[in-house]
């Protein structure tokens, strides 16, 4: 297959990297931009020396196009993705997939029809310290999983919207959640609330039961301090991950005393672990989900995060919402 022609529709706070990217591909060719916003899509075509357009269905019929990612707001994602597989559009979706349960199987169904490579953006899950730490839990390093408990905090986004802080920030966990324990949660517990934005909740708290495993989930616009971590308490040990540093540390348990008869002893069980630093080689997430998108287009192979995956992390996200909205 020679390259692949692609194009961005929506070159937002997230859209501009996937052209940044793509345009730095020697894999493909960036053909063209889309966006509602024309100065935006001057502004991005022009830097990356592509055409430019407001209207996704014109920049179809101008350009033959194989592959599209799609990163609008959520609520558009159904029209936009099925008018992509109209044109034959192998089709790369920002998480989440969609805002409904319907509107996420109705994608997955049409792109199966269509027998057309659809990807769902979960990115962090090419993120490199992830992928190790899978890897470390698999060999059995740290024991059964007892407890995850994840920390994904920040400032008000710039352009939000319709969307609330679950479907924004920890969507991302649900799938890395999915993802490590290899299963789907047996019931999840939702707090929330909107000191922000009266119609958006701005924070909330999670609580997730996978059987043997219990998980947490932190998440907020409101913390003035960017934090992307995962805490992993396992039967012989615990593992951190920094998900933006992409660094991992393991702490393992070396008992030699079971009790204490003072205040010295107190404090030698607070040490009695060994710590390790594992080496990572970072690598840019997105641009690694992007390289393994146009992967499965040209050797005809399924994506690592299907549709279907992406469903997944989707329903969690809505029940969630809805545990807020019951509890308040």
């Amino acid at each position: 297959m020679n390259k692949i022609n692609v194009a961005v529709i929506g070159v937002g706070n997230i859209g501009k990297h996937h052209a940044r990217i793509y345009h730095e591909n020697d894999k493909c060719n960036l053909l063209a931009i889309c966006d509602r916003d024309r100065k935006r899509a001057i502004k991005t075509a022009k830097k990356y020396n592509c055409s430019f357009f407001t209207d996704y269905e014109e920049m179809f019929n101008e350009k033959e196009i194989n592959a599209v990612s799609i990163a609008v707001p959520t609520f558009e994602h159904e029209k936009v993705a099925l008018k992509a597989f109209e044109y034959e559009c192998h089709t790369l979706i920002e998480k989440p997939i969609a805002y409904s349960i319907k509107s996420a199987k109705k994608i997955i169904n049409e792109a199966k029809k269509k027998n057309l490579i659809l990807m769902i953006g979960h990115v962090e899950r090419f993120n490199p310290a992830v992928i190790k730490a899978k890897r470390i839990i698999e060999k059995g390093e740290i024991g059964n999983i007892i407890s995850m408990n994840s920390t994904r905090v920040g400032l008000f986004p710039p352009t939000i919207d319709r969307e609330n802080v679950i479907f924004d920030l920890a969507i991302h966990e649900f799938d890395i959640y999915n993802f490590i324990l290899n299963k789907k949660p047996q019931k999840i517990l939702a707090m929330s609330g909107s000191p922000l934005n009266n119609n958006i909740q701005d924070y909330a708290e999670i609580l997730i039961n996978y059987g043997d495993t219990i998980a947490n989930i932190h998440v907020n616009w409101l913390t003035p301090v960017k934090i992307r971590k995962l805490c992993i308490n396992g039967s012989k040990g615990y593992l951190e991950l920094d998900y933006i540093n992409q660094e991992i540390t393991i702490y393992k348990t070396n008992l030699d005393i079971t009790e204490f008869k003072d205040f010295k002893d107190f404090l030698k069980l607070s040490k009695q672990s060994s710590k390790k630093n594992i080496a990572i080689k970072y690598k840019e997430p997105l641009k690694e989900e992007i390289k393994n998108f146009l992967a499965s287009i040209k050797n005809k192979q399924n994506p690592l995060i299907s549709g279907e995956e992406g469903l997944s992390a989707l329903e969690i996200a809505i029940e969630a919402t809805k545990c807020c909205t019951n509890f308040q």
